[in-house]
């Protein structure tokens, strides 16, 4: 296990008064990662057990905290903890735009996420209860080094998250001008077009490959895809799992018809059924 870095610089502080909506309580959080206070909230179930615990991790783009989505979390069991990506909304630090992509950039976003869930994890409502990663997109890069520094995090669960080179992801995306569509080309079909060959910036550090990082794991994890995903490379995606499946990893994935990069609303149902699948087998002697 790599050693937590963020840890080091995190710390929260619960502030402000606690507000109440149906079914769930809201707390507004604080905590610090690498100098820079960042704000989110914590959406905690009422009137029900607390099932798991989730801390959701954007996309790309400057991010404000998901509050809507968390509240259908706690409806559903799980206690959320969503958070305004750094330089975004009440959270401090410099939002990163022009390469969002390159190592330093994934890498502090990934401490930010183990900083959000080390706040969730210690929180006196979820003692003894499974917590995890969930996001989506670029997520997919950042989630699963987050989970190899922080041994708290039990599983993933990713929307439309890549599982590929983030050059795949640009030789694809680039390709299909990022958008969805009813006839999305294969990621070989889109390699083949290219006229030249594609050379990673070497100023960008690492080429950050997730499959490589999901490897390193031993935690399950589910990915929701959509067969109109234009944004992503979905074939090599669910290709690259099923040979980490074949090495004896637990990541199960689903492709759902006809819908796009942003399927959350539509297989929400489905994501929360598998992370009370993967909690009670966690918890299970």
């Amino acid at each position: 296990m790599k050693k937590n870095v963020a840890a080091l610089f995190a710390a929260f502080l619960l502030i402000g008064t606690q507000t109440r909506a149906a079914g769930s309580r809201v707390e507004d959080v604080t905590f610090d990662s690498h100098g820079a206070r960042l704000a989110g909230s914590l959406v905690i179930p009422v009137g029900q057990p607390i099932r798991a615990g989730i801390v959701f991790i954007h996309g790309s783009g400057p991010q404000s905290r998901n509050l809507a989505l968390a509240k259908r979390f706690a409806e559903a069991g799980i206690a959320a903890l969503v958070y305004d990506k750094r330089g975004s909304g009440k959270s401090g630090g410099e939002y990163e735009g022009n390469q969002s992509v390159s190592e330093k950039n994934v890498t502090l976003l990934a401490d930010d996420a183990v900083a959000a869930l080390d706040v969730l994890a210690s929180h006196d409502s979820l003692k003894d209860v499974a917590v995890g990663f969930t996001g989506i997109s670029q997520a997919g890069w950042i989630a699963p080094l987050a989970a190899a520094k922080n041994a708290k995090a039990k599983f993933l669960v990713l929307w439309s998250g890549p599982v590929c080179k983030v050059s795949e992801e640009d030789i694809f995306s680039k390709y299909t001008t990022d958008g969805d569509m009813t006839d999305v080309p294969s990621y070989a079909t889109a390699l083949a077009a290219r006229k030249e060959p594609y050379v990673w910036p070497d100023f960008l550090g690492r080429d950050t490959d997730s499959a490589v990082d999901l490897a390193k794991l031993d935690i399950p994890g589910f990915w929701l895809f959509s067969d109109n995903d234009g944004s992503i490379p979905v074939d090599l995606s669910i290709a690259k799992l099923r040979a980490l499946r074949t090495g004896g990893h637990r990541y199960d994935y689903a492709l759902f018809s006809a819908l796009g990069h942003n399927n959350v609303e539509n297989t929400f149902a489905t994501a929360v059924d598998w992370i009370e699948r993967a909690v009670q087998a966690h918890s299970a002697p």
